[in-house]
């Protein structure tokens, strides 16, 4: 299982992965889910995704090559995200139409989802959520988060928390004690988190971090977390009958 999020607030998107790959209790292996394409300047994209290890590398794969080979449409010569959504649905779409029948034979599951978004030079900064079927909806003020994998247990406190003026600071704290919520009632998802921050604007992706079991920052928030929902939880008013 995989647990990836993304939220889009006023100043800025934060995109977060784990790296838990889970092919069944003895077959637990570490792959990055993220991966980013910028132009400084230009355009600053990041995808995440869930699903079939296979086909979601072989998608990347696709529009790595497709950037490479200078074949156009591709993620660095479109002009807007939109084109992005499509870019990376119909990659998706044509790796599963060449490899599904061949999972289907094996009962293996073939689907994966993405989250993508950033900026290109001349609109907004937008944020999509591809689906299995390679189709895509985008996010809105209404709708200022994606989720895909494992969303139920990180879900509650982005609802309670993300509004459009949010602060990155907050967003993040956010975003990591939802992961960490998460951890700690699946275990099929787990660290590395691979993190990253788009400050609106800056057509750039200068802020990237990867947190091990050992990184000082997670442990405090773990700590100071689950502290604080332990006091709150203490403040409660008593049931009078």
């Amino acid at each position: 299982m995989t647990y990836c999020v993304a939220t889009m607030i006023d100043a800025g998107i934060v995109f977060a992965s784990d790296s838990r790959t889970n092919a069944g209790v003895d077959n637990i292996s570490t792959f990055r889910k993220m991966k980013t394409f910028d132009r400084p300047g230009e355009r600053a994209l990041v995808i995440v995704n869930s699903g079939n290890l296979a086909v979601t590398q072989a998608t990347i794969n696709h529009l790595e090559q497709d950037i490479r080979r200078n074949i156009e449409p591709n993620l660095m010569s479109v002009y807007s995200l939109y084109d992005v959504a499509e870019l990376v649905g119909a990659a998706l779409r044509a790796v599963r139409d060449r490899d599904g029948p061949f999972l289907m034979e094996n009962n293996v599951d073939g689907s994966a989802n993405f989250i993508v978004g950033g900026q290109i030079a001349g609109e907004h900064q937008r944020l999509f959520l591809v689906y299995a079927e390679g189709n895509f909806i985008e996010a809105t003020a209404e709708t200022p988060y994606f989720q895909i994998g494992e969303v139920k247990y990180g879900k509650p406190i982005i609802d309670r928390v993300i509004r459009a003026d949010t602060s990155i600071d907050d967003a993040i704290k956010c975003v990591l004690v939802s992961f960490d919520s998460t951890m700690r009632s699946n275990l099929t998802v787990g660290m590395p988190i691979d993190l990253t921050c788009y400050e609106r604007d800056s057509m750039n992706i200068a802020h990237s971090h990867r947190f091990d079991e050992r990184d000082p920052y997670m442990l405090s928030l773990r700590q100071t977390w689950g502290e604080g929902v332990r006091r709150a939880f203490a403040q409660l008013p008593r049931l009078e009958w």
